[in-house]
């Protein structure tokens, strides 16, 4: 009895230590988001008081968002396959048997490790054509599920399957869950996608932060 209890302790001591990295890892993942944001607010900005009214990030930023863009593709490669082996171990290891809603952001997110794996091997920044609508789709799933969770009388859903939607496995940082982590996932693979460049295309030609267009050969002569 005393070395089931034991292991049984040791279990959990495990599962609440890797959930509450996957915690940490979301709440870097909103700074990022947060930077993101204040960077498109710096280049509306900014862009407004140029002649073209166009967003553009001063050029003092421009080094920093090239090399976002470079690293892109590889950091959303690796949010798509961390979340994904999140969710293996949150089901087969500590055993939280996925709800129906869980099921569909797995169907979005599991493909995302292929697709921008593959993208990121070749450098294919037209990759956001393809991922982008997908986790848009999964972004409102986890919202969605989100609000099943904080208020399940108020949201008209019932899951089909043996576990409710409404049941909450995980609450860290008292606001983090599995849907909210799993949406902050695909909103991180989202912007990456949108901010991917090759090192051969200029950052300042992204549409993300920046749409300065280049200049001619006429206008710099």
């Amino acid at each position: 009895m005393g070395l089931s209890a034991a292991g049984t302790l040791s279990t959990a001591m495990d599962v609440d230590t890797v959930t509450l990295f996957l915690a940490m890892l979301a709440v870097l993942g909103i700074g990022f988001l947060l930077v993101c944001l204040v960077f498109s607010v710096v280049a509306v900005i900014h862009g407004s008081r140029t002649a073209t009214k166009r967003p553009a990030l001063p050029e003092s930023l421009l080094p920093l968002r090239t090399g976002i863009g470079q690293v892109a593709l590889p950091l959303a490669f690796c949010v798509a396959l961390t979340c994904t082996l999140g969710s293996l171990y949150l089901s087969e290891v500590a055993k939280f048997p996925p709800c129906e809603l869980c099921w569909f952001q797995r169907i979005v997110m599991y493909p995302q490790v292929i697709i921008l794996g593959i993208a990121a091997l070749r450098r294919d920044v037209l990759v956001k054509w393809y991922s982008v609508p997908l986790v848009i789709i999964g972004i409102g799933i986890s919202i969605y599920h989100y609000l099943v969770e904080r208020f399940p009388s108020t949201v008209t859903f019932s899951c089909t399957g043996d576990v409710p939607c409404s049941t909450v496995w995980v609450w860290k940082f008292h606001f983090l869950s599995i849907p909210a982590m799993a949406g902050i996932g695909f909103a991180l693979i989202a912007v990456l996608a949108l901010l991917a460049c090759n090192v051969e295309q200029p950052a300042q030609n992204q549409p993300a932060l920046d749409s300065t267009e280049p200049k001619s050969e006429n206008e710099d002569a």
